[in-house]
């Protein structure tokens, strides 16, 4: 036995109104929103470096690795290029070392 009565009629009707619409959209653009600060929050939490880079070798050059000679070229944009020998890399560090 259904005893609601509902003391407003149109409440009841299934076509939604402008404003009913207009919130709608409203809630949409608000979620949005919150979104773009929940991620801006995120990124300045974690300082805008999610996955620090490797840090630069250390001691003699002449004891690094091929990769280790690559990597402190590219981080000073010195570009080494494919090809380089380890011997090419080592001149080019050692040139550039302070």
């Amino acid at each position: 036995m259904n005893t609601y009565i509902s003391i407003f009629p149109i409440a009841n009707s299934i076509m939604p109104t402008p404003l009913d619409r207009l919130t709608m959209k409203s809630k949409h653009a608000t979620l949005a929103f919150s979104g773009l600060v929940t991620a801006a929050l995120a990124w300045s939490l974690w300082g805008g470096n999610i996955f620090p880079a490797p840090a630069d070798p250390t001691g003699d050059p002449h004891e690094w690795t091929h990769e280790e000679l690559r990597r402190w070229l590219a981080a000073r944009n010195l570009h080494p290029q494919e090809g380089d020998t380890r011997d090419q890399l080592l001149e080019r560090v050692k040139a550039n070392i302070r």
